[in-house]
């Protein structure tokens, strides 16, 4: 597998031969740390960052601050992939149209967006980063 740089916002990773040519995919950006997982458990559980617990319960919070909107995020780690758990954060349409979970990067297609957040994603993508590396080690 090869890798090189492609441009100031991501890499091209060579994959292999497809059908006789080279497929090529954008990979995370070059920028981009590894996740931190306990950076991810701070997001996760914060009140006014990621507000994951008004809807999900938690590992470790009170059973008076476990949400029961979404499923509990106990195990998710072993139930989902690290690119399923991105995927969930970033498009949770996809796995249930009727979703009241929010997009956490997207920042185009939004409704009712408070002016003063008009444009900017929920959260930063080493922010997502860190929720994918702390959501993948519940186990």
């Amino acid at each position: 597998m090869t890798v090189r740089p492609a441009s100031a916002g991501g890499r091209l990773r060579r994959l292999g031969p497809l059908a006789g040519g080279l497929l090529l995919v954008l990979s995370a950006p070059v920028w981009a740390q590894a996740g931190d997982a306990t950076r991810g458990a701070t997001i996760v559980a914060s009140r006014s960052q990621g507000l994951c617990g008004l809807c999900h319960a938690l590992p470790g919070q009170p059973e008076h601050l476990q949400g029961t909107l979404g499923p509990p995020l106990h195990g998710v780690g072993a139930r989902y992939s690290t690119a399923d758990l991105r995927a969930h954060l970033l498009a949770p349409e996809r796995f249930n149209p009727d979703t009241l979970m929010p997009a956490y990067g997207r920042t185009d297609g939004l409704v009712q967006v408070a002016p003063a957040l008009r444009g900017k994603p929920l959260l930063a993508p080493q922010q997502i980063d860190d929720v994918v590396a702390y959501l993948a080690s519940l186990r």
